[in-house]
């Protein structure tokens, strides 16, 4: 018997009013400040299914944010499933043949395979190589506290960190299935490569997929960047921020460093208990699953579990494991 899906609290923009875009690539939305500077490049809708991140980029247009200096870019990638949404059945509209954000790779995005999302992405793929600061907003299914995902370079951690919120950072690989856009080209270059001032990008899971607080969360972030770049001054970022009840404050942002990956061998894995995001395992060797009859345990004492996934789709991660690294006073 399947779970009752959460009530959706957000309705879904009007992407064609405000969001068409002004760049000759349709849903990409781009202004010059005529100043050096770093150009910032806001993201939504890798899951069509995912609406924080429209609405944030839509309140950032009603508001006519402009940059001080460097360049904004605000893009709505997923278009087409996003076009399928509706509130009856939110779930569906995730994609419309695959993933969006396992496609980012250059053997993927330069090899012969076709599908609604890899011409979006090939379409889409000077415009992120352009940008150098770029935060990715998404949603997750189950209600639990937003996290930024930073990747494994240490300038997106130390990035993630500086914004001060929200109170978990996750620095992982990614998945088994596909790259995903944060470990796209530069974006993922080791830092003794990139040097100072390499690309950096951050993927938000804003909370909930369709709870209210998941879009001021999304805006919150949006707003938190471009003041860290410069692209909008303190102030105005203070007046326009939206109240962020989703933690009690003051608490200390953990750094979780991802040291394993649980990937479905079958559609068969089945979780040991009732387990939630970010939970943490005392002992190691604790039994968490069995996938395809086998248990899988913890791998030490104290292990969180990052994400973990109803989903049992051969391929596809079910959860990951990790170790708080890092506590920093908020």
């Amino acid at each position: 018997m399947e779970c009752a899906l959460p009530p959706v609290e957000l309705a879904a923009p009007d992407i064609e009013a405000r969001c068409a875009g002004n760049t000759g690539i349709d849903h990409v939305t781009s202004f010059d400040s005529g100043v050096p500077g770093p150009h910032v490049l806001i993201n939504a809708l890798c899951h069509g299914n995912e609406l924080c991140g429209a609405i944030a980029i839509d309140r950032l247009l009603r508001r006519e944010i402009r940059p001080l200096r460097g360049r904004l870019t605000l893009c709505l990638a997923n278009v087409a499933a996003f076009r399928r949404f509706t509130p009856d059945k939110p779930q569906a509209s995730r994609c419309v043949i695959e993933d969006f954000n396992r496609l980012w790779s250059e053997e993927v995005l330069a090899g012969p395979r076709d599908s609604v999302e890899l011409r979006r992405a090939r379409a889409l793929r000077p415009v992120y190589e352009r940008a150098d600061i770029l935060l990715d907003l998404h949603s997750m299914s189950n209600a639990a506290e937003p996290l930024v995902l930073c990747g494994q370079t240490g300038r997106a951690r130390a990035l993630a960190l500086a914004l001060g919120f929200p109170r978990w950072v996750v620095a992982d690989a990614g998945h088994a299935a596909g790259r995903r856009l944060i470990d796209f080209g530069a974006f993922a270059q080791p830092d003794a490569v990139a040097g100072e001032g390499g690309k950096v990008a951050l993927l938000a899971e804003c909370g909930q997929h369709w709870a209210a607080a998941t879009a001021e969360v999304a805006f919150a972030l949006s707003l938190m960047v471009l003041r860290h770049a410069g692209l909008i001054a303190a102030e105005v970022a203070a007046h326009l921020m939206p109240p962020l009840d989703v933690q009690p404050q003051p608490l200390a942002q953990q750094l979780v460093e991802v040291t394993d990956v649980v990937t479905a061998s079958g559609d068969g894995f089945v979780f040991a208990g009732d387990f939630v995001d970010r939970q943490a395992m005392p002992r190691a060797g604790t039994v968490i699953g069995y996938d395809q009859g086998r248990p899988v345990r913890t791998p030490y004492d104290e292990c969180i579990l990052i994400m973990p996934s109803r989903k049992t789709v051969r391929g596809q991660t079910v959860v990951r494991l990790g170790r708080v690294v890092t506590r920093r006073d908020g």
